[in-house]
């Protein structure tokens, strides 16, 4: 299984999107601060993450999500109502 996870940074309100084969292993690297483009951003809270059996298909959602745009932008939102914000 593959995961496309995002993170929401709760010093700075900003997220992260990002892609792993080992999503517990995966956010505990964030949540230690071994992760350069998150490690000044804790504390992180995994507020999303889809699952893929193909690691093309999770590959081409991140880089999806990535691209900034409409992408993410749904994708904030989306987030925002789930959390109730």
């Amino acid at each position: 299984m593959y995961y496309v996870y995002v993170l929401k940074s709760l010093s700075d309100g900003n997220i992260y999107t990002g892609f792993t084969s080992n999503l517990n292993w995966r956010y505990q690297e964030h949540l230690s601060g071994l992760v350069e483009s998150t490690k000044d951003r804790r504390p992180l809270k995994l507020v999303y993450y889809e699952a893929f059996l193909s690691k093309l298909d999770a590959k081409k959602r991140e880089k999806y999500l990535k691209s900034g745009g409409k992408a993410k932008n749904s994708l904030k939102l989306q987030i925002k109502e789930s959390l109730g914000l």
